[in-house]
């Protein structure tokens, strides 16, 4: 039995992700920023699994203090942890810029996953896996507004920039990895999805959202990406493919990285 921690899990691809995984039988923690909505996805899941196999956590993504307590809760509560499914993300919200002067797409697509993967590494080994949300959206990411010097007013652009922003470090730190280290994937895990973000963000249905869950399962628990560190898959052509050019190259993705750690910390 793996224990999985999966951001954003009480809706939409990681919801179904989480039934998934507790139906394999693994120990799953629900992750979502409301307590009252989280509570009720835990009680909802604990029907079809032992109560003991999945916990609720809450923290709001857009927060460094939140992130980080949250990581200080389960380091405090587990003494391991097999897979960190990065699933949480945002695209048209109703405020663009957080409390901190960050883009809100860069703050829970991109930076949220990153400190949240280093805070939790002591949990995890070799044999660990770390999954990122990607997207087939891919644009060149504005370093200023990266940075929170500058703020993007198109929903789609800044949605694009934060999913290359995040594959780009899911690579740059896959490169640096020891054999003590999980592997890190980025997964696109299917376009237009019938989840929250896709009916509100682009009016429509959406296609069946097992289509994520899907592979996200495969991901997670398969032999085919126990060597896939580093790489990008794309659900949509069901294969590993190249990203964007800009996340192929090493010093571009160095210079996200250095943005990125200007990120604040509560414990700085």
């Amino acid at each position: 039995m793996k224990t999985i921690l999966v951001t954003g899990s009480t809706d939409g691809i990681g919801l179904a992700t989480a039934k998934a995984l507790l139906a394999r039988g693994h120990r799953v923690l629900i992750h979502g920023r409301n307590q009252v909505k989280v509570d009720e996805v835990v009680a909802e899941l604990a029907k079809l699994a032992r109560a003991a196999r999945v916990s609720g956590h809450v923290a709001d993504l857009s927060d460094m203090a939140s992130i980080e307590s949250l990581a200080r809760n389960l380091l405090a509560e587990y003494p391991r942890l097999d897979v960190l499914i990065n699933n949480a993300g945002v695209y048209r919200v109703p405020e663009t810029v957080t409390s901190q002067g960050w883009d809100m797409r860069f703050a829970v697509n991109t930076l949220a996953p990153y400190r949240l993967t280093q805070l939790l590494m002591p949990l995890m080994t070799g044999e660990g896996r770390v999954i990122n949300l990607a997207s087939a959206a891919q644009a060149p990411v504005d370093m200023e507004a990266l940075a929170g010097e500058t703020h993007l007013s198109d929903d789609f652009s800044a949605y694009a920039q934060s999913k290359l922003a995040l594959i780009m470090w899911t690579r740059h730190l896959a490169r640096k990895r020891d054999a003590q280290s999980p592997l890190l994937i980025a997964v696109n895990p299917g376009s237009l999805l019938a989840s929250k973000m896709v009916k509100e963000g682009f009016g429509v249905p959406g296609k069946d959202i097992n289509i994520g869950a899907d592979i996200l399962l495969r991901v997670a628990l398969d032999d085919e990406f126990a060597k896939a560190n580093g790489e990008y898959f794309d659900n949509d052509s069901g294969r590993f493919a190249s990203p964007h050019a800009h996340a192929l190259d090493d010093e571009r993705c160095h210079e996200v990285v250095a943005v990125m750690e200007r990120f604040p910390r509560e414990s700085a």
